[in-house]
């Protein structure tokens, strides 16, 4: 895995093995990176990282001068290992140990940008369930998008909130909003 852009453009970082992860792909990564610049100032975002694994997109926010990001996991593994990244580069990242259902239902804090990317093999129910959260709580800030990170077999497109998708290679990046 690396950072492909801001500071830490081209730094290699090697996550333990045994992290049950499934890093988003450089090309998709770059891809989604391209459509956020075009659309924010990463200085000024509030970012949440669901199911945030090896930290690969906090870290790729971070990089690009987010200062603020909130990087959730249920395995202890995976907090621990972005927990020491984030220290060891200086990057501003708090990481929380938790189901991230579960903090979905219980944070009160609101985000510019909330990002998920739950493992593929979840029931669309489950994806769905998701931009539920999100939206019931009221979790996004104003001008806020989630992006759930998914494969080719699953299709959220009848959500009411979703607004785009983008596929890239097995990848696909759906895109929800509040639309007016």
């Amino acid at each position: 895995m690396r950072i492909i852009s801001g500071k830490y453009k081209g730094k290699r970082l090697i996550a333990p093995k045994k992290l049950p992860v499934r890093p988003t792909t450089d090309m998709a990564k770059e891809a989604l990176f391209n459509i956020l610049n075009n659309r924010f100032y990463f200085d000024e975002l509030k970012v949440l990282d669901l199911f945030s694994g090896t930290g690969n997109i906090s870290y790729e926010f971070a990089s690009r001068g987010v200062e603020n990001i909130t990087a959730v996991d249920g395995f202890q593994g995976c907090v621990r290992y972005i927990s020491k990244t984030a220290q060891e580069l200086g990057f501003s990242i708090t990481t929380i140990k938790s189901d991230v259902f579960k903090f979905l239902q219980g944070t009160p804090e609101k985000f510019d940008l909330i990002f998920a990317d739950p493992p593929y093999d979840f029931d669309t129910e489950h994806f769905l369930k998701i931009a539920d959260l999100v939206f019931g709580n009221e979790l996004l800030l104003e001008d806020g998008v989630l992006i759930i990170e998914h494969s080719d077999q699953t299709d959220l497109s009848e959500h009411p909130k979703f607004s785009m998708q983008r596929k890239y290679g097995g990848s696909i990046f759906s895109f929800f909003e509040i639309i007016e």
